[in-house]
């Protein structure tokens, strides 16, 4: 079990005190809506490149190595700056695992949401697109770290049931045409999935040459083609 400490990134159980949260009033009129939004809105940025510097420490320096102080300096802000927004490393780690699932729901959103882009090739290609990006890697990297890591576990497993939850849902929404084949297009999910996200770990890792890239996507669609409904077969060109 890894806590957190000043150098430390993972599952802290340590707190800010109640008083470094609390910022003297400055004025005894009532804020302003207007006031008030702003200030939300900044706090939302500022949490965001938080989140977003956590992605890129998890990117460069891997789990073990992200530590408050290098996801503070990389956000270009102090430690103190960022315990203001969240109370320890856990909130941390947990809003970006909830950002990095927004993300990929959000991608898959983008890439069906249209019935003319639902021929198989350029669903499978925008998948494999997405598994390129940093926010791909960061989430591996957490997901490997949490097989021995209990804490960060008991964070990221109940998330990933919860995106599973929802990723199904949202794909039985988008793609009505598989409405009448529920088995296959379970199937058909599970099977990209599972190849596509292992051959990008394969490839960041060298397991793989990106030369064969190309001929498994191609044979992954005509796997694809064959378990769609045949009123809705689509064949790859």
């Amino acid at each position: 079990m890894v806590e957190f400490q000043a150098d430390h990134m993972a599952l802290s159980r340590t707190r800010t005190s109640r008083a470094t949260k609390a910022a003297p009033a400055r004025s005894k009129a009532p804020a302003k809506a207007g006031g008030a939004s702003l200030q939300a809105t900044k706090a939302a940025q500022t949490r965001a490149r938080l989140i977003d510097a956590t992605v890129r420490c998890l990117v460069k320096h891997g789990y073990a190595n992200t530590t408050t102080p290098r996801v503070a300096a990389e956000a270009g802000l102090s430690r103190g700056a960022m315990m203001h927004h969240f109370e320890n490393g856990a909130a941390m780690i947990k809003a970006t695992i909830i950002e990095l699932h927004e993300k990929r729901l959000r991608a898959f959103r983008r890439a069906a949401e249209r019935p003319e882009d639902h021929d198989v090739d350029t669903l499978v290609e925008t998948y494999w697109a997405q598994v390129q990006k940093p926010a791909f890697i960061a989430f591996h990297e957490l997901a490997v770290a949490a097989r021995t890591d209990k804490d960060l576990g008991a964070i990221l497993f109940p998330l990933q049931e919860e995106f599973r939850e929802r990723f199904n849902a949202l794909a039985e929404t988008l793609f009505p045409e598989w409405r009448e084949a529920p088995a296959e297009f379970e199937l058909a999910m599970s099977l990209s999935q599972t190849i596509l996200e292992g051959m990008a770990i394969a490839v960041q890792t060298g397991a793989m040459d990106k030369a064969k890239v190309p001929p498994m996507l191609t044979y992954l669609e005509e796997q694809i083609c064959k378990l769609m409904p045949r009123a809705e077969m689509r064949s790859p060109e």
